[in-house]
């Protein structure tokens, strides 16, 4: 069973007071749906572009943005199709968080599918041993665990990760800290292993209240801080998993994470305070959205373009499938959030119930 070892330091209790509080006071915030979807918009950009430049990834931020608008760069195929595949992957992790229930260990290998293949096809972990090495000396940095034990560590790891949701013992953010890394330590995948941790932790704060409307990211402090980064997750008196990096104290990890988490959130609130005060007059719109189905608020995005939307309009801005979000209009209308735009029609399309379409207005 998989009993982490760490200890709340004072460095750490201060970092968790910070994102609390940050947290408290982004919540609180005045917004409406163009500030929420400015910023979300920003902090999916911002993810992509860190988490695929820590892998080594060339393009530049307003590259990456173009490229997940369909540019092309010469010589930069695998990097476009890196960042378009990982952008695919972020948007998925979203969509699960807003579905509830347990953190699936299966639709963390689609993730991976997604995020190295751009399907979301389930990754089958490695049948080999993967040693990591120094790309300048080739010195073996990290020797992960036998392949045979990657499905048992990866089990045990969900169930951990699971019990601690449901149980609420530890702070989400120890939670998030400890799933990071935990997942890299095993290193399930010859490839992909960093990116997939980070879209892990993304969906743990998600599922447990620290996912914000997804409008931080937490990439950006890693990559800047890279070498800080590394040296965290670089902890126990050996670099084989089998001589003390399994049994290793991982509280130097859970700081550095609590104190990017408390850098990021800080940002992020003196950014969202920045755009609420050039926005819209007199328009505060955060009781009714936070009231609205995570789902809801996602597809106000959607209606600020167009007046009525299909079903399957929906399932692709929400990545799930249409059969679901068929499942799901009933209840949205019953909800009094949408409307059917023309009854008489069988192929039905949808629109904001008047009380929701002032939002987007």
């Amino acid at each position: 069973m998989f009993t982490p070892a760490f200890e709340i330091t004072p460095s750490v209790a201060t970092g968790l007071m910070a994102i609390e509080g940050d947290r408290q006071a982004i919540m609180e915030l005045p917004i409406n749906v163009e500030v929420l979807a400015g910023l979300r918009r920003t902090a999916r950009l911002t993810a992509t572009h860190y988490s695929t430049q820590i892998e080594g990834n060339r393009l530049t931020a307003a590259q990456v943005a173009q490229a997940l608008e369909g540019a092309h760069f010469p010589g930069r195929d695998r990097d476009e199709a890196e960042v378009r595949n990982y952008y695919r992957a972020l948007e998925q992790v979203e969509s699960l968080a807003t579905a509830g229930g347990p953190v699936d260990e299966l639709e963390l290998r689609r993730i991976h599918g997604l995020v190295l293949n751009g399907k979301a096809t389930p990754s089958p972990y490695r049948a080999g041993q993967n040693v990591i090495r120094d790309a300048a000396t080739g010195r073996i940095v990290y020797l992960p665990p036998e392949a045979n034990d990657v499905p048992g560590l990866m089990n045990d790891l969900f169930e951990w990760i699971n019990g601690q949701l449901s149980s609420r013992e530890l702070p989400a953010p120890i939670v998030a800290a400890i799933t990071h890394y935990q997942y890299a330590t095993i290193h399930p995948y010859y490839d992909g292993n960093g990116r997939t941790a980070r879209l892990l932790t993304t969906l743990v704060l998600h599922r447990a209240g620290y996912g914000l409307k997804g409008i931080y990211s937490l990439d950006e402090h890693y990559a800047r801080n890279l070498d800080a980064y590394y040296t965290a997750l670089t902890v126990g008196p050996s670099r084989n998993y089998y001589m003390g990096r399994a049994e290793a104290d991982v509280t130097g990890f859970v700081d550095f994470f609590c104190g990017s988490m408390a850098d990021a959130l800080g940002a992020v609130r003196a950014r969202a305070a920045e755009v609420r005060s050039a926005g819209p007059e007199g328009r505060d719109d955060s009781a009714v959205l936070r009231q609205l189905d995570p789902r809801c608020r996602i597809l106000l995005e959607l209606f600020r373009d167009r007046r009525t939307v299909t079903t399957a309009e929906m399932a692709a801005h929400l990545s799930l499938s249409p059969r679901t979000v068929t499942t799901l209009a009933p209840r949205w209308i019953a909800d009094g959030f949408l409307e059917v735009d023309d009854p008489s029609r069988k192929s039905r399309s949808y629109k904001l119930s008047p009380a929701y379409e002032r939002l987007v207005s």
